[in-house]
């Protein structure tokens, strides 16, 4: 898309390596390359910071406001690097006498001082000069008199110069989050621009962000800050925020009850001074706010009975811009962004975009289409779009996820319309299965992959993403702008690298790689099931030791986070608490949260004594959570962040959160005083003795499943003691005997060598002092050995494989099939590239991937194939792929999550999104040993994570079984 040129977040990771001691992220980068940034000099280049004294920025009087304010906070930027005091805010120039060298920066056709340099001294502006945002960066050999060479920052329009000086900020290693996240400035004595000629454009012509569902968490705030109003002074934060991350878009906050416009009069100013697009969500029409109609509306909002009044409303938002940059939302939904109708009144629709466009040309002067506009097919709009109701060419079509970052439609590869094609994605989200406002939880590589396919089918002109509260969603902001800026840049090693990345554009290099691989993993975890959905019965304690894996990788994270904390530099631990260590600690705390009052039901049904202990522990990891929300409410930047994590996230009980967090209800015990024997197998809840029950394992498989968990517990206070024996000759069980105070497990060891192939079973028998006896029943396979077949070995009746473990793939022709590290529950996700075109026909040497099976007999298997939950983007009717074992002929399986138009049972997609993961399965036969599993390409656009291939249902778990050895 551009002549030069990298991605933003490339570019900073890239440069700020020079000025570090050198990691394990990317190799060094030449300090020769244009405009790049380093602490050594490079001949015919430029020192930014000499001796710890920066360099003068010019700019011209009269210049653009935004790009006046944008050189200030290069000043300050420069002077926060080279550990001085920022020069003052109205300043020009900087004091320093007689300055030999200076950065200079201007609009082309507005600054007489840059468009003197092009003239006298040769200044190449192709690529740049008329261009939307371009941007060069150049050293220039006396660029005027007195300045002997100058970096020159050249803008094709005031966001291009804006943009500019941006990114000369990032090269010095200034975060675009430096106030919103009180990431410091890193310290250089020394900074040098290398000569060359940097030119930088955006291919996404809109890009921006969507404050939403503002209360509690930035409500609270705004009302610690600036009296509950969202005034022009938090819109300052907000607009450079975007413009650091080179963003141009805002649909400003107007959750109960906030007007941008009607709020405060300077907002708007304001934002025409820094050079921001405003514009009015997708319920929004005519750049009104919603409240405003509350405020100022008469009757209903009903354009059947109320069309005169709303078109007076409206035709005073489009009077109200006075001529300001915006892009006018076209349409209508109900009263307080709900359906405007049960049906799909398609010709009312029309009229009300015929009407409006009619005011747009009538307030502005102009023919309608010289003012950007957008048709947002946000839910039920798109049943209209569906059912062919269509625009003028020249209003974007703004396509919409599901809100829960799966896009519901996309234009076909090579549709082209004048106002071109949106996307408006979500990181936050009030609504059903459940809101998710508290923290973050999106994979970046899920929203990359998502965003991705958009680019791909030409959705060009406009991307907004709704980013709820700002905090905590700074990771996936980034990455989200940084792609919007330029995809076809954003590859997958790009993705792949992204997280380091912006880690060391945070914290420096030392520790990017460990920060990129927390980061990775607390999204990875947090978007199995997002914290306002997980509950007591999220995480099995009976099957599959799933609780204890869970928590595990938990525990493994927070150790990983809690060592590197001690080593993050003083001066950085406001931004590591924001940024890394709060959302490791506080998604943790919860997850044991909520296990532990499983524990605590789960051992009160059983009679344990050890419920009440646990009861406990749940009451401390409650406590624990609003402490580390105070610690960053009130410890955190000297309590800059007021309400910021008052979101409550625990005690939910539909889709609507509580209004405050609620501990789970929890169970007690009545223990008595002497110890009382008690067992408990895996893969059974009940505590025994039973009534007219006896414990029975599950069964134990030399690959699956070599041992099982069996436990002796005591109902009691006092320690009981107990012995444990086999008379099975195969079986032997440890400890023989013992003292139970709370619980002991008990270690099963078969003998495989002296059984044969087949089934058998043995007897477990446990007394207690008390005279409690307990028979356990443990059922052994042990399969036939099927020596020399290779691949994933069925155990315990199932084989389970993570996608990316193909033996083989074989590529669609002009393509590949390619591993998105981290995306899914699990490990990763597994498409092919690239995902346009039309669906191709399994069989034959189609592409595929390959997994080898081991199966223990011949019969019946269910396979089951779990992938993201992508919607129909085509509109074709679902998406498709091929399944084959052996010779058969490939069966070909529908994964359709979205209801059809006038179908409103939405449980599939539930549960999809839910889980974040959609089950998709077809039955087929197999043969005792060596097996080979196909998974044929047909539709473009699914992503594969995992494959199951069972002969009986699975038990209850949220995960799964854990992968199957591989022979």
């Amino acid at each position: 898309m551009k002549a030069t040129g990298a991605s933003a977040l490339r570019r900073a990771a890239w440069l700020l390596l020079c000025a570090a001691p050198l990691p394990a992220i990317a190799q060094a980068p030449d300090c020769r390359a244009p405009a790049a940034v380093c602490e050594t000099a490079t001949r015919g280049g430029i020192a930014l910071i000499v001796r710890g004294i920066p360099i003068e920025v010019r700019v011209d009087a009269d210049d653009f406001p935004g790009v006046r304010r944008a050189a200030g906070d290069l000043r300050a930027d420069l002077a926060a690097v080279a550990g001085r005091e920022p020069p003052a805010a109205d300043a020009t120039t900087t004091a320093a006498p007689a300055p030999r060298t200076a950065i200079i920066a201007g609009t082309l056709g507005r600054s007489a001082r840059i468009d003197r340099i092009v003239r006298e001294r040769g200044l190449d502006t192709a690529g740049v000069a008329g261009r939307w945002e371009a941007y060069l960066l150049q050293v220039v050999e006396h660029p005027e008199p007195g300045i002997d060479r100058a970096l020159v920052i050249a803008g094709a329009d005031r966001r291009g110069t804006i943009f500019g000086l941006y990114e000369l900020s990032r090269r010095i290693g200034v975060s675009p989050w430096s106030w919103w996240a009180d990431v410091p400035a890193p310290r250089r004595a020394n900074l040098h621009a290398a000569p060359g000629r940097f030119v930088d454009a955006p291919a996404v012509r809109y890009r921006g962000i969507f404050i939403n569902d503002e209360d509690p968490a930035l409500g609270g705030w705004l009302k610690a800050h600036y009296g509950g109003v969202a005034d022009h002074r938090f819109y300052e934060r907000v607009f450079e925020l975007i413009l650091r991350h080179k963003g141009n878009y805002l649909w400003p906050a107007m959750w109960i009850p906030r007007a941008f416009y009607d709020d405060d009069a300077l907002n708007a100013k304001v934002a025409d001074d820094y050079g921001v697009v405003i514009a009015t969500t997708h319920h929004e029409p005519m750049m009104r706010a919603h409240d405003e109609w509350s405020r100022y509306g008469q009757g209903p909002w009903d354009y059947t009975r109320n069309a005169a009044r709303l078109q007076e409303f409206w035709r005073g938002g489009l009077e109200r811009l006075q001529g300001r940059e915006a892009v006018v939302t076209l349409g209508m939904r109900g009263d307080g962004d709900e359906a405007m109708t049960e049906g799909t009144a398609t010709a009312l629709l029309e009229r009300i975009v015929a009407d409006q466009r009619k005011i747009i040309a009538e307030v502005t002067g102009k023919p309608a289409e010289q003012t950007p506009q957008v048709w947002a097919l946000y839910k039920e709009v798109q049943d209209y779009f569906d059912a062919g109701m269509r625009v003028p060419d020249d209003v974007t079509l703004l396509f919409s996820d599901d809100n829960w970052g799966n896009i519901r439609r996309l234009p076909a590869p090579g549709d082209q319309r004048t106002g071109g094609y949106g996307v408006y994605y979500h990181f936050d989200y009030v609504g059903g299965p459940r809101n998710y406002k508290w923290i973050n939880t999106t994979q970046v590589e899920r929203a990359w992959e998502q965003m991705r396919l958009a680019w791909a089918h030409g959705v060009e002109r406009l991307w907004i993403v709704n980013v709820g509260d700002i905090k905590p969603q700074e990771l996936p902001i980034s990455a989200f702008l940084d792609q919007a800026w330029d995809p076809d840049a954003a590859d997958l090693e790009w993705i792949k690298a992204y997280p380091a990345a912006w880690a060391a554009e945070q914290f420096g290099h030392d520790h990017a790689q460990a920060i990129g691989r927390i980061l990775t993993g607390y999204t990875r975890l947090n978007a199995r099931r997002k914290p306002e959905l997980i509950s007591a019965e999220t995480w099995s304690l009976v099957h599959e030791r799933e609780a204890e894996r869970v928590l595990g990788e938990w525990d493994a994270l927070v150790a990983r986070t809690q060592a590197l904390a001690a080593k993050i530099p003083a001066r950085q631990r406001d931004a590591w608490y924001q940024l890394v260590e709060y959302p490791v600690l506080a998604s943790a705390n919860l997850n044991h949260l909520h296990v532990a009052v499983a524990r605590n039901r789960l051992y009160a049904a059983q009679g344990r004594a050890s419920a009440n202990a646990w009861a406990d522990k749940a009451r401390a990891l409650f406590a624990r959570d609003a402490e580390l929300q105070r610690v960053y409410e009130q410890d955190v930047a000297g309590g800059k962040w007021a309400s910021m994590m008052v979101q409550p996230r625990i005690g939910y009980t539909h889709w609507q959160s509580p209004q405050r967090n609620v501990l789970p209800a929890l169970a007690s015990v009545d223990a008595p005083e002497k110890g009382v024997t008690g067992v408990v197998v895996e893969g059974d809840p009940t505590g025994y003795p039973a009534l007219l029950r006896a414990p029975r394992l599950p069964e134990l498989d030399p690959v699956a499943a070599p041992t099982r968990e069996v436990v002796v517990f005591n109902r009691g206070r006092e320690p009981i003691a107990f012995t444990a024996s086999s008379r099975t000759p195969w079986l032997k069980v440890s400890p023989a005997s013992g003292e139970v105070a709370d619980a002991q497990p008990l270690q099963l060891e078969i003998d495989w060598n002296a059984l044969t192939e087949g089934r058998h079973e043995g007897q477990l028998y446990i007394r207690g002092k008390d005279w409690t006896e307990v028979t356990v029943t443990v059922p052994v396979h042990k399969p036939p050995a099927h020596r020399g077949a290779r691949g994933f070995v069925e155990g315990n009746g199932v084989v389970a494989i993570e996608a990316e473990h193909h033996a083989r793939a074989v590529a669609p022709t002009g393509g590949q099939w390619q591993v998105i590290p981290n995306l899914g529950r699990t490990l990763s996700g597994v498409t092919a590239w690239p995902a346009t075109g039309g669906p191709r026909v399994p069989g034959g040497d189609g592409a595929r991937l390959e997994y080898p099976l081991v199966m223990d007999e011949d019969g019946e298997v269910e396979v089951r194939v779990l992938v993201s939950p992508t919607l129909d983007i085509g509109h074709r009717g679902g998406l498709r792929y091929g399944l084959s074992i052996g010779d058969e002929a490939p069966q070909q399986v529908n994964v359709r999550l979205d209801p059809t138009p006038g179908d409103h049972d939405f449980r599939a997609w539930e549960a999809a999104v839910i889980d974040n993961v959609h089950v998709a399965s077809s039955r087929h036969r197999v043969r005792a040993g060596a097996n080979t599993l196909k998974l044929w390409l047909v539709d473009p656009g699914l992503v594969f994570q995992r494959i199951e291939v069972v002969r009986r249902p699975l038990p209850p778990t949220t995960l799964g079984p854990e992968e199957s050895v591989r022979r």
